[in-house]
């Protein structure tokens, strides 16, 4: 590790710790999805929830309707949740809103644990949703506005990576328990995730609360000494100054293109709002589109119906590809960049999803060469997925909103992942099952044609952030298409462009700051004369000295 890496790590400690420490929402998401995979499979949940398909063998399977709604009822409860991201973390904060995501999801967790049939279980698979939507609503931008910018890819990139480590988790808690004959076949692996909120939400009432919040609730007061905890120095420190009045000017920059309802996110304007809401949106729509909750929520099915043996350790095996996949991506999310990532990343799935689809329909499931090919297949194409589209899909959608609207936009993008994971996760029965669409393998050709979109869209509409504070994301946005983004990233990134924008700020919206001068405030401001409050400007570059800013 260079020295140069050493001494940015040391200059901001906890805003890292706290940051990474967010990203634990992700397992809880994680394991949940990895649970449900591997119950639907267990022999005696298939003998209490499903049928019997055939006398002779004892052999019990799950309707297909019945499968698509305990799987995918989770993603309806999660695609409210999601919507509720914007009330409880605007409302609430971004810390209390994940405490209530906990509490919510725990209340799931119970329901389910307490099911011996399919009307409760359900109830808890909505209930708990509700909270994992909350949760990954704010995780991602709580993240992102305490993070350093030099490192917030790799931050919110750990998000993805604790949802890996969750489903790798979880399968080996199902293959543990996977032959226990009683009920606590399903309650023991559904019951450990009252374990993981606990420890999530115990934690948020340790860690402080975004500063970016906290300004935009005019507390500025309190925005100086979380920026101080986070920066590890003290409140009075140029550095700490600098960079609150930097948030502060931003935001007022922001309320001046208008108000901060749900309609100003469709409306286009110099900031380009509808823009940055539809790329959110649709970003999170095609990271479900590339398919690769079918492995997650169907992949023990999958594997059993394709005649391998042992699906329960084949999915332990896709998993621990998930995971240790994940680490390059997160390690390349601020060298290469989020574009390049997701360029290369939809090429990669597309290859592997329809070699995965040519090789399942012409050799056929059945033979035994062809099924450690696609094996090979399906865990190259997890590999792309879990380097690229997993991480960066929430690392873009984290930064790319001003702050007066980022919760809503949020939720908006949270919620187009969760509405896709619940409509892919309803009809993927229908389309593989025998008795139904009994595509198989051929479902692989619809991924890859998905796969085009998703690198048609990458090119198109992916602004290239990577080593931009959040306020200069703001400046990058509104000044380039996605397509010219990189080449101001660098002039920014380098000084060679300066926001020649002039920021405003009223201090009598922010009387906290009339204490003292905020390093960048003209000593002359002290009238509310909107004419008058001109301030000098507040660079978005790193400072002269060569500190980095979060």
């Amino acid at each position: 590790m260079s020295n140069g890496l050493m001494e940015k790590l040391r200059q901001n400690p906890m805003a890292i710790v706290v940051s990474a420490f967010a990203a634990f929402g992700g397992f809880l998401y994680g394991y949940d999805t990895g649970t449900i995979s591997g119950i639907i499979d267990m022999p005696f949940f298939l003998e209490k929830y499903g049928y019997l398909q055939n006398n002779a063998t004892a052999t019990y399977v799950l309707r297909s309707s019945d499968k698509s709604l305990i799987v995918s009822i989770l993603s309806a409860g999660t695609f409210v949740g999601a919507l509720l991201g914007y009330p409880s973390s605007d409302y609430l904060g971004r810390r209390w809103g994940l405490i209530l995501a906990c509490l919510i999801f725990s209340i799931g967790v119970a329901f389910q644990v307490a099911a011996t049939a399919t009307p409760l279980f359900v109830v808890g698979r909505v209930v708990a949703g509700l909270g994992v939507g909350i949760i990954s609503c704010i995780v991602p931008m709580y993240q992102s506005e305490c993070a350093p910018k030099w490192i917030r890819g790799a931050i919110v990139s750990g998000y993805q990576w604790f949802i890996t480590i969750g489903l790798l988790i979880a399968a080996i808690v199902n293959n543990g328990t996977k032959d226990i004959m009683s009920y606590n076949c399903y309650r023991i692996p559904l019951g450990i995730q009252l374990i993981w909120a606990a420890i999530l939400a115990g934690g948020m009432f340790l860690l402080p609360e975004s500063p970016r919040y906290l300004i935009l609730k005019e507390r500025v007061e309190q925005a100086t000494k979380s920026q101080a905890r986070l920066a590890s120095k003290s409140v009075d420190h140029p550095d700490v100054q600098n960079d609150i009045q930097e948030i502060v000017a931003n935001t007022e920059l922001m309320k001046q293109y208008g108000s901060t309802s749900y309609l100003d996110c469709f409306k286009m304007g110099p900031q380009k709002n509808l823009i940055r809401t539809l790329v959110g949106i649709f970003l999170q729509a095609w990271q479900q589109l590339t398919g690769i909750n079918f492995i997650f929520y169907y992949g023990t099915s999958f594997f059993h119906s394709s005649g391998i043996s042992q699906p329960f350790l084949i999915t332990i095996a896709t998993n621990v590809v998930n995971v240790g996949m994940t680490i390059p991506g997160i390690l390349l999310m601020d060298k290469l960049g989020r574009r390049k990532i997701l360029i290369i990343g939809a090429a990669g799935m597309l290859v592997c999803e329809y070699l995965i689809a040519i090789i399942g329909t012409i050799v056929g499931q059945s033979n035994e060469a062809a099924q450690k090919t696609l094996i090979a297949f399906v865990c190259i194409y997890i590999a792309f997925f879990a380097a690229t589209w997993g991480p960066a899909a929430w690392v873009v959608t984290g930064e790319i909103y001003p702050i007066s609207i980022r919760a809503k936009c949020m939720s908006f993008s949270s919620a187009s992942n969760w509405l896709f994971n619940f409509a892919l996760g309803y009809a993927t029965p229908y389309m593989v099952d025998e008795d139904k669409g009994n595509m198989g393998s051929k479902v692989f050709f619809v991924w890859g044609s998905t796969c085009l979109g998703c690198l048609l869209f990458a090119i198109f509409c992916i602004w290239e952030t990577k080593g931009l504070s959040l306020e200069q994301v703001n400046y990058l946005v509104r000044n380039s298409s996605p397509i010219r983004s990189a080449k101001l990233n660098q002039q920014l990134r380098s000084g060679e462009v300066i926001e020649k924008e002039t920021n405003f700020v009223q201090l009598g919206q922010f009387p906290e700051m009339s204490s003292h001068t905020a390093v960048g405030i003209s000593p002359k401001v002290t009238d509310n004369k909107h004419t008058d409050d001109k301030i000098k400007r507040v660079s978005l570059d790193a400072v002269s000295d060569g500190t980095d800013r979060i």
